[in-house]
């Protein structure tokens, strides 16, 4: 894939999880997904968004950086949600929180085989 082509995909898995639209989610993850060294699989990283969107109703993942060097993507996406109970290790308990997840991501036929993600504890704790 070209940088181009990579940022397209990117940006339609985003607009796919932002969309909740499950069944395509094989489209943009691999069967074989890694998340964070822990191998989820295609239907591990589903059921992880799905308790992710039924924990925070109002999620919506807001690219506010990406950059590509093939296979690889770089990405800061922000967030500006309302968690119901506990988020991070942290009881945020509805309360709106602002905060950034930078993510690494390793395409392999054109899919996302590695994420690497750390979220901004921090600036959620200092919100609360």
């Amino acid at each position: 894939m070209t940088e181009a082509e990579l940022a397209t995909t990117y940006r339609d898995y985003i607009a796919c999880l932002n969309a909740q639209d499950w069944p395509r989610l094989g489209l943009y993850v691999a069967h074989d997904a890694v998340h964070n060294g822990r191998a989820f699989g295609l239907q591990g990283y589903r059921e992880m968004l799905e308790s992710d969107f039924r924990e925070i109703p109002d999620l919506r993942f807001n690219v506010e950086l990406v950059t590509c060097d093939p296979p690889n993507v770089a990405a800061r996406l922000a967030f500006d949600c309302t968690p119901a109970g506990e988020f991070q290790g942290v009881a945020v308990n509805g309360k709106r929180i602002v905060f950034a997840e930078n993510v690494f991501y390793e395409f392999r036929d054109g899919k996302i085989a590695q994420v690497w993600s750390v979220i901004d504890r921090a600036a959620i704790e200092a919100q609360l």
